[in-house]
């Protein structure tokens, strides 16, 4: 019997399927990526951009060389200070401190405050510093932000800047109207027109016979007032003379006027700090109702306004403030300042551009030359050249972040330089470089240690 040959076939049995878990099937779905929102600037906070450096670096220059011209040193006072220190010296039932003030407590508990001005944290620091001890008055000056929850408007914001300027520790009239000179001439330097709005508050005591005598007559009008200054008549009523209500406006044309109630020696003062400004020739008004919104202030108070534009918000102000310091906890010192509102008198000056086509020189680096690189080994080579000019007193423009000749000599022309160095990988192997008239186009190569020598005859 035949025997058959029996063929084994491979059998291949089926897998069981094990059904996915949730979490494994979870696991293989591509995570779904949420693209982070950026957020947006808060309310009434700015970004300051390049664009609007040169303004900026022009006011700030200004700012310096009036306080070097008028003897001022710099004093600049911490952004955070307890609470209390602007509370006690501003003053409970002003809007500051009631309204606007930025408050919080950090983690050991204590309660501190973003500072709402500069007046106070220089005060402190006169205290804290020993300045007493030092020749008198010691006149000092700070710049940078200052913060208040106040409503963002045109030209207002809730973190803005301000050049403060005091002087501490002597009592005289030609030093308020040597403030006010400052703050009005460093305006007028800034190619725009300004007017001086004055007043005299008088002494503490002066002022508390005056609150009585206001009060009283306000009471008789306070059904025509506003619902603020129905609020302000009991907690501070002289701040309704602050308002720009025009209910409030109408009251106040008969209001008893402060001048009328100052000592005989507040209006003595007054009177010197105003032959000052005449003998200056600096304009004046003498406003009744400006009283300033703080309640260190004492006799001279002002405000500086475009003269063409006295309706709108004030540029600054200031006054005198004999009590602070010792309100403050240190010794009997006179003192005054003023502070100018840094985005404001930016805001005109760019007004003062497109409305008289007055023209602000930048005051950054304004170098002819500008230095070109082409290749990598120019490009290492570039840097090192680059600082030793600079050492040595000789700016370049330049941009190492460009590659492309082309592009680099385009950002040439707009910088508007008359010559451009260039540098390139020939260059560097046979230690020269290239010096081009942008205006010729023509071109020479010299040593690379002559540069310095030709770029000084170039820039005679």
């Amino acid at each position: 019997m035949p025997v058959k040959k029996i063929v084994n076939k491979k059998v291949t049995e089926k897998k069981k399927v094990t059904p996915k878990t949730s979490v494994q099937a979870e696991k293989k779905k591509p995570k779904k990526v949420t693209k982070f929102q950026t957020p947006p600037t808060l309310r009434g906070m700015k970004d300051l951009l390049p664009r609007d450096e040169k303004h900026w670096r022009i006011l700030y220059n200004t700012a310096q060389q009036f306080a070097d011209a008028y003897g001022y040193a710099r004093l600049q006072p911490p952004v955070v200070e307890e609470a209390i220190l602007f509370t006690r010296s501003i003053g409970e039932g002003t809007d500051v401190v009631d309204k606007e003030m930025y408050v919080f407590q950090d983690t050991d508990g204590d309660a501190l405050a973003l500072r709402p001005e500069f007046t106070a944290g220089v005060a402190r620091a006169y205290i804290t510093n020993g300045l007493h001890s030092e020749s008198q008055p010691v006149k000092v000056w700070a710049w940078g932000p200052v913060f208040r929850h106040d409503r963002p408007q045109a030209g207002r914001y809730r973190q803005f800047h301000q050049w403060s300027v005091e002087t501490m520790g002597a009592r005289d009239a030609v030093l308020d109207a040597e403030l006010i000179s400052m703050a009005y001439h460093s305006v007028t330097d800034l190619g725009l027109s300004a007017i001086v709005h004055i007043n005299s508050i008088g002494s503490k005591e002066d002022r508390e016979r005056y609150i009585v005598e206001l009060t009283g007559y306000l009471r008789s009008k306070r059904s025509y007032l506003s619902e603020t200054s129905k609020a302000r008549l009991t907690k501070n009523p002289m701040r309704i003379l602050d308002s720009k209500e025009e209910q409030d406006q109408v009251v106040l044309e008969e209001a008893p006027q402060i001048l009328d109630w100052i000592s005989e020696d507040a209006r003595k003062y007054f009177m010197s700090v105003l032959e000052y400004l005449d003998e200056l020739e600096i304009p004046y008004i003498l406003r009744p109702t400006l009283v300033r919104g703080l309640d260190y202030y004492c006799d001279t108070v002002f405000e500086l306004y475009e003269s063409d534009k006295e309706d709108g918000g004030a540029l600054g102000g200031g006054g005198r403030y004999d009590g602070l310091v010792q309100e403050l906890g240190g010794r009997e010192t006179p003192a005054a300042g003023f502070g100018l509102g840094i985005e404001r008198v930016i805001t005109a000056m760019r007004r003062n551009e497109q409305e008289s086509g007055y023209v602000y020189e930048d005051p950054r680096m304004q170098s002819t030359i500008y230095f070109a690189q082409l290749g990598v080994q120019a490009r290492k080579k570039a840097l090192g050249i680059i600082e030793l000019l600079r050492k040595n007193g000789i700016l370049v423009h330049h941009n190492l972040g460009k590659t492309s000749l082309k592009q680099q000599l385009e950002q040439a022309n707009k910088c508007e330089v008359t010559h451009a160095v260039i540098l390139g990988q020939q260059e560097v192997q046979d230690g020269t470089i290239i010096i081009r008239d942008m205006e010729s186009g023509n071109q020479e190569i010299v040593d690379q240690k002559k540069l310095e020598k030709e770029l000084r005859r170039i820039l005679k």
